[in-house]
């Protein structure tokens, strides 16, 4: 590998460790049971979208060190972000007899991810951009 190449997967590793190690301090100070919404999962979600949002943005406005995408994108929000869990809940909520919750909650969260990126994008580029 090309040391460029390896200076990214360096970057992009710590930064998933570290989104990784948030996630799960906020997953285990707000547990629920299966029969329930996982807010946790849904409330990291949604602020990784936003924050994805105001990435995306900042990148695209300032192009600042090429190590600064991968590192808090693919990296520490790719880490922190959980849809695969988001996934498992919905499973375990109409596994448990839970079907319109279960619906309810795949759409809440793909739509709030949606929304929460595009609110991303837009705060940037009002407030912090100015």
């Amino acid at each position: 590998m090309l040391p460029t190449m390896w200076r990214t997967l360096a970057v992009v590793s710590l930064g998933g460790v570290l989104g990784a190690v948030l996630r799960a301090v906020i997953e285990q100070t707000w547990p629920h049971p299966v029969t329930s919404i996982g807010w946790a999962t849904f409330t990291i979600n949604v602020t990784g979208c936003f924050l994805i949002g105001v990435l995306v943005a900042g990148v695209e406005r300032f192009a600042p060190h090429p190590l600064l995408r991968p590192f808090l994108g693919t990296g520490f929000l790719g880490g922190y972000t959980t849809f695969s869990t988001h996934i498992v809940e919905v499973h375990q909520l109409i596994a448990n007899g839970r079907i319109g919750l279960g619906m309810t909650y795949l759409g809440l969260q793909l739509v709030s991810g949606i929304l929460a990126a595009a609110l991303g994008l837009w705060v940037f580029e009002q407030r912090i951009a100015r």
